[in-house]
């Protein structure tokens, strides 16, 4: 795999990295017994760790809540999506969308972010917990050094205003429509009993968030 080279990977264990990079739908198709979750699982969990670990050395004076927020924003989806388009990780994904797999784009925004936890855990099972901390070092630490912004919690932002003026928060869904696999969530926000913004997402935290930003807006608050 040209991949390995890119990142200087010496492997007699080749098959990990392909199996990191193959979704349930290639599986199937090809009649394979495996795909890249378990992978996935064991990556999310190193990557969370490492970026715990740089944050809390980082910012000796931040505090428990802070960091949690601060971590969230270099392990969401939007962040892995852009390593995974960045380290050219989605160009090797392995999947099938066509005739009985009709895979919609939000299950494929889904895979690309997920490959990237999958690479890190095949890496940790393959080479161990050193090199790919030295992967994530040289490949994510960059954007937490240049505080780049990949995700605003208007969630937090928003309980925040309502805690300091003794508001009642509230989501309601007001409407849920799709397959169950690739769902749209349509939720309003209320304060106080009153509706102050709703917002769409695939999930109900999407939705949560669109709603949140919305009222943000609406009471003119910095989003």
């Amino acid at each position: 795999m040209n991949i390995l080279e890119n990142f200087g990977i010496d492997t007699e264990n080749e098959h990990i990295y392909e199996v990191a990079f193959t979704h349930a739908s290639y599986s199937t198709n090809h009649g394979l017994n495996y795909t890249y979750e378990r992978l996935e699982f064991l990556g999310d969990s190193v990557l969370n760790v490492v970026v715990s670990e740089y944050l809390f050395k980082k910012y000796p004076d931040f505090e428990e809540g802070k960091l949690t927020k601060l971590r969230a924003n270099y392990v969401c989806q939007n962040a892995l999506i852009y390593y995974a388009n960045e380290l050219g990780l989605k160009n090797h994904i392995r999947l099938i969308s066509s005739g009985d797999v009709n895979l919609t784009k939000n299950e494929i925004i889904s895979i690309t972010a997920d490959v990237v936890e999958s690479f890190i855990g095949a890496m940790f099972v393959d080479k161990g917990l050193e090199f790919a901390k030295d992967f994530i070092a040289k490949n994510i630490f960059k954007y937490i050094d240049e505080e780049k912004v990949f995700f605003t919690d208007y969630k937090s932002t928003i309980k925040e205003y309502c805690d300091a003026n003794d508001l009642q928060i509230d989501y309601e869904i007001l409407k849920e429509f799709g397959v169950p696999h690739d769902k749209t969530f349509i939720v309003a926000i209320l304060l106080d009993g009153e509706e102050f913004g709703v917002g769409k997402g695939k999930n109900k935290k999407e939705g949560e968030q669109a709603a949140s930003k919305v009222a943000l807006e609406r009471l003119n608050i910095g989003v």
